[in-house]
């Protein structure tokens, strides 16, 4: 999101996480099989498996239920096959959408998908349409309350590729996707432990809406996010904190 409705655009989306911790653990239980399946056991050999070993732990998955997920993907006791798939469209206002899924029937996803553009007056596009509007990068952020001076030096010291004090105060490192996890972690041992930190894809140019246009926009995103088959969803909306906190009223 953009500069000024970053900070409330995050707290929104982690209680909408929160509110389905069941749907974000099933999906996280499955990209943990799909990676040890791909790399291997050890998450130090595995760059994937410890990425997403990582989000695991931020979402508060119990090890032994991670522990289960890997093993079963690399005894292939689970033969279901997963196929990594991306959709990409337009919602409302000319809002870019970008949906990464894994699954095992990839008609249905693709029906769901288009179902949900589909109901919220959105449209799914080609294969290109929209993913050259964003890149893929690590994202780290942190409160307003931060202390500025403190952060940056411990974000140069990371290795970091920017640090951004965005319009509402809050903070946001950006990192190369390789070097996030080795970036966080020095974060945290520096004692700076963020609000919130993830790769994600980062839109080149963003969308401003009114509260008519963001309550539609986040309904689809919502319904995607909800479909079992998808693992992330991202967009080019930019919702002013003052439209999101009058929705949050």
């Amino acid at each position: 999101m953009a500069g000024h409705s970053k900070w409330s655009n995050i707290k929104h989306r982690k209680a909408a996480q929160d509110a389905r911790k069941g749907k974000v653990f099933t999906k996280l239980i499955r990209e943990l099989t799909v990676a040890a399946r791909q790399g291997g056991a050890d998450p130090n050999d595995n760059p994937r498996l410890r990425a997403v070993v990582d989000k695991a732990l931020t979402a508060n998955m119990k090890k032994d239920t991670m522990e289960r997920a890997i093993e079963r993907g690399v005894g292939n006791s689970d033969d279901t096959n997963y196929e990594e798939l991306t959709y990409e469209g337009y919602g409302p206002n000319g809002v870019a959408i970008y949906v990464e899924a894994m699954t095992d029937n990839r008609n249905r996803t693709v029906a769901e998908v288009r179902h949900a553009f589909n109901k919220f007056g959105g449209n799914l596009g080609t294969d290109g349409s929209v993913a050259y509007l964003f890149t893929k990068q690590g994202v780290i952020s942190y409160g307003p309350e931060t202390d500025e001076e403190s952060l940056m030096e411990a974000a140069l010291d990371a290795g970091a590729e920017d640090l951004a004090k965005q319009e509402d105060g809050s903070f946001e490192i950006v990192t190369l996707p390789e070097q996030f996890l080795d970036v966080k972690e020095a974060l945290v041992a520096s004692g700076h432990a963020p609000d919130n930190a993830e790769v994600t894809m980062v839109p080149a140019t963003y969308i401003e809406l009114d509260r008519d246009a963001a309550e539609t926009i986040l309904k689809l995103i919502d319904m995607l996010e909800d479909l079992d088959d998808v693992q992330n969803v991202y967009s080019n909306a930019d919702i002013p904190a003052e439209v999101m906190d009058a929705m949050n009223a």
